[in-house]
């Protein structure tokens, strides 16, 4: 059924149908898969099961009933539905972020994905041009971070980082309140005009994701950098205060 009330902008699409691409070549798609894809994929599209219905109603309401209730407060700590997010604590937290950045998940915490160059821990923690908040769950249980990274006062812009650190916290939306929370904070307390974010996760459950966030698709920096072993996309995303 045709959609009539948004259209998709090019960037994004560009973007999805380069990540679609690069995986299907490597599963070996030909110039007649291509077409037999296009044709599946409009037919599903003209007609849409009982079931994607029935996710497209349970996604509206999981998205009325989960949006955080952000503190009016503009200093740290902030509290949302089941997390709060207060100021990084150098004795307290130094350890946490040593073994949250530890695995394959936290390292891409601290790659740059414009240069592929891994900043050190301290290179993050310390820099006060970044600017570091712990989310903890409401008892105080620290479970990942966030960040504002090259915060720029005269620009009033900044780069999103966020990673859940506890493995077994991941997956249940954590991350999508932290960032909700976190962007409010850049807006309200530290005057942020402009948050953008770079990823190489270019597929479209993650600009979904972000979208969500009020992010949109500002461009592709097409093999940009070469990480583990192959050249990777980069998406930028940003969102604006007017």
């Amino acid at each position: 059924m045709e959609n009539t009330d948004k259209n998709i902008p090019e960037t994004t699409l560009e973007a999805l149908v380069r990540s679609f691409f690069k995986e299907s070549s490597k599963y070996g798609f030909k110039q007649v898969d291509y077409v037999r894809f296009v044709n599946m994929l409009l037919d599903f599209a003209m007609k849409p099961t009982d079931e994607e219905r029935e996710n497209e109603i349970q996604e509206k309401s999981e998205k009325t009933n989960i949006k955080p209730q952000v503190s009016e407060s503009v200093s740290l700590p902030i509290k949302g539905n089941r997390i709060q997010i207060r100021a990084y604590k150098p004795s307290k937290d130094e350890t946490l972020f040593e073994k949250w950045l530890a695995d394959d998940f936290g390292r891409h915490f601290l790659l740059s994905r414009t240069t592929a160059v891994t900043m050190k821990i301290d290179q993050l923690l310390r820099n006060d041009a970044n600017i570091v908040g712990v989310v903890t769950l409401l008892d105080g249980k620290p479970i990942g971070a966030v960040a504002f990274l090259d915060f720029d006062s005269v620009q009033r812009k900044a780069e999103l980082r966020k990673l859940i650190g506890e493995p077994d916290m991941r997956g249940k939306g954590f991350g999508k309140e932290a960032t909700r929370l976190w962007i409010a904070y850049g807006k309200n307390a530290l005057g942020l005009k402009k948050i953008y974010l770079n990823t190489l996760n270019t597929n479209i459950h993650n600009i979904q994701l972000n979208e969500e966030l009020g992010f949109k698709v500002e461009g592709i920096l097409r093999n940009e950098v070469f990480v583990d072993g192959e050249y990777r996309d980069v998406l930028r995303m940003a969102l604006w205060k007017e």
